[in-house]
């Protein structure tokens, strides 16, 4: 599990663990939206197996951001005086448009990774 999580972050092919997954090598902190290989350019992997295989990765994505959402709050609520400050939600919404990025990225990849064909 630990193994599969590095090569994850990695951005690495899940087939032969050598390619990457996205064109860009860094999957940490990119502007804009994801450019995905269609194929691992190491051993022709091919990552989107059907139309609209990563609508399931709109909800890990969603599960990431209501997370990192709730654990913003219980970090940041330290610091008020009251249980719910106003003053909260924008510190929220910094980190999930600052993660966003991220977010996408890693849900695909979760994604791939969950779903993978081991018998190829």
């Amino acid at each position: 599990m630990a193994h599969a999580i590095i090569h994850i972050l990695n951005n690495d092919c899940p087939h032969c663990l050598e390619g990457k997954v996205f064109k860009e090598k860094n999957i940490f902190f990119q502007i804009g939206f994801p450019k995905m290989n269609d194929y691992c350019p190491h051993c022709h992997f091919k990552f989107e197996k059907e139309p609209g295989y990563f609508f399931g990765a709109m909800y890990v994505n969603y599960g990431l951001t209501v997370a990192q959402g709730i654990a913003t709050y219980c970090m940041a609520h330290y610091f008020f005086e009251t249980n719910f400050d106003l003053r909260i939600i924008p510190i929220i919404a910094f980190v999930i448009i600052a993660m966003a990025s991220f977010n996408i990225r890693f849900s695909r990849l979760l994604w791939i990774y969950m779903f993978k064909n081991y018998s190829i």
